[in-house]
Parts: structure tokens; sequence; C-alpha cells
């Protein structure tokens, strides 16, 4: 079954190039699009979409619109997962995003747009309950200040295990860059699962809230 989808961008050109993309995506079912937040709330609520595309600037204030439009529709439709797209790098609005959880929710920039294979892989990562975070965010993120918080509980491999997730490494890769067992490295992420409280969410959800709980000690 198609995945459908509704795309909110109040730049026209933006919002037709786009829009063209998704069309000829396979398994990909454009229901509709919209270019404000008030029509996008309407288009949700009649089209029941699997997934929303929408940009993070929009009328009337060009803020913050597309992060509030997102906890909205997770909250009123919570069978609906939403993309909030960025042209920057904006570290506080994906702190805003993700902040009261990550399930259904995805932060990318506008740049991977033109990956239409990420860019689907991400809608159908939400459409199922997971989440989807930008590497280059994350990066970013973990370019802010030093501190500890939530983090005091870790032994110091955890947190080298928890530092190398953050960069968005599978297990396999962690496991060489630290010179680590397979086995070894589940064992130390299944800690740090426990130890942040990270028990009941899907792996994806997990892996991205430990990654938050890092970001946000090192910075927050």
């Amino acid at each position: 079954m198609a995945l459908r989808v509704v795309f909110a961008d109040d730049n026209y050109l933006v919002r037709e190039g786009v829009a063209a993309l998704l069309v000829e995506a396979d398994g990909v079912d454009l229901v509709d699009v919209v270019a404000d937040p008030e029509l996008l709330h309407a288009s949700v609520a009649a089209h029941s979409p699997d997934a929303v595309l929408t940009d993070i600037r929009m009328p009337p204030t060009h803020t913050d619109e597309g992060i509030v439009a997102a906890k909205r529709i997770r909250s009123e439709h919570p069978g609906t997962g939403v993309v909030v797209l960025s042209q920057y790098v904006e570290e506080d609005y994906a702190f805003a995003l993700l902040s009261e959880g990550v399930a259904g929710m995805g932060y990318l920039l506008k740049e991977r747009v033109s990956d239409l294979d990420e860019l689907v892989r991400a809608l159908t990562a939400v459409a199922r309950g997971g989440s989807a975070l930008d590497p280059l965010v994350v990066e970013a993120l973990l370019a802010r200040g030093a501190g500890e918080g939530p983090l005091l509980g870790l032994t110091d491999r955890e947190r080298e295990v928890l530092a190398v997730m953050a960069t968005g490494r599978n297990n396999a890769t962690i496991a060489k860059t630290l010179f680590m067992s397979d086995r070894a490295v589940e064992k130390h992420i299944g800690s740090v699962f426990q130890k942040l409280g990270l028990v009941d969410e899907r792996e994806t959800n997990r892996r991205v809230m430990a990654v938050l709980a890092y970001v946000e000690a090192r910075g927050g």
C-alpha cells in the first residue's frame, strides 16, 4: 500500500518542486499540497494521511509554525507521522520538536529533499511511529558546550559508545570505532537506554532520545 502524504510549504517554487518529486516517488501517494498551517490542519483532518511533510517557517510569522503544527498533528492525529523541513540547522527548533517525544517525528534539512530515497525513508519511518533526525542537525547540536546532567550515571565506556552513536553510527561501526565486539556494543547501548529511562520506546526512537539526552547534557 502506498504511503499517503500531505505536503505543506508557503514557497510556491519549493512547493511545486517537492510535490513533483513526491509524485514520482515509488510507494508514495501525494494526497494534498497546501501553503499554510490552517490549510494543513484541515487537510490532515480530511485525508488522514500516513505522514506529513512540512516546512518550519510558514505564515503568519515565518518562525516556528511548522513545529507547532507538527505537535498539534501528533496530538490530534496520532496515526500520522510528521517530518519537518528546515533551510538551516536550528538546534533549538529540533529540541522543541522532539522534547515531548520522538515517536512519529522527523527533522530534516531541506537539502535532503534532493535525495528522494532518503526523504521517503524518513516519511516511512515516522508513519510507522519511528523517528528521523538529520545527521547534520546532530553534528551541530554536538558542537554546543559541555556539561553532565543526566549522563552522570553512565560509565566512561558507556559515554564513549553514546558519543559515537550520537554521530549516527550503527552498532557495527561503533564496534569498529571503539575496537569492541558487536555484543559488547549491544550490551553498553542496552545499559545506556536503561540508565536514561528509555525502556519502552522502539529501538530507533530510543537511539534518538539517547542522542538528545547526550546533546542536552553537553549543551543544554
